[in-house]
């Protein structure tokens, strides 16, 4: 065998190497995004704890979780509703809550309105569209 023969096949397997080691990081972090549009403490309920699930199996360190809300679920989102503690209770737990602000302009709902530490987007159904892109699973209770 010459060197530069050598030398590929040492390039190579550095390469392939290389991707394993991608490879398993993509493995190793898992990213969900779960839909709620409604306005039912019930669905809330069964998607927090689906959500609180995923990080106890995964770990909840390896899981990057984001609930979208819009339309009639939105109505949680406010300050006093049914499921306002456990989502304050989630937001502490690396799970990121957001807001359409589409909804909240056609239900006038302002951010004073809203639980605090929540996120927004511009529209919730985009946001589920660009999360599903960027290789999130997606899960609608």
């Amino acid at each position: 065998m010459n060197v530069q023969n050598k030398g590929s096949r040492w390039t190579a397997l550095a390469v392939f190497g290389a991707a394993m080691l991608i490879s398993g990081a993509a493995w190793a972090q898992s990213k969900v995004v779960f839909q709620v549009s409604d306005n039912d403490p019930m669905k809330w309920n069964l998607t927090l704890n689906n959500v609180r699930n995923v990080q106890s199996d995964l770990g909840e360190d390896k899981v990057t979780a984001e609930i979208v809300v819009y339309g009639p679920g939105i109505g949680m989102l406010k300050a006093g509703s049914p499921v306002a503690q456990r989502v304050a209770d989630a937001l502490g737990k690396n799970v990121k809550v957001v807001a359409c602000e589409n909804t909240m302009k056609a239900q006038k709902l302002t951010y004073d309105d809203m639980l605090p530490k929540i996120g927004y987007v511009p529209a919730g159904v985009v946001e589920l569209i660009q999360r599903q892109g960027d290789g999130y699973a997606y899960i609608k209770p």
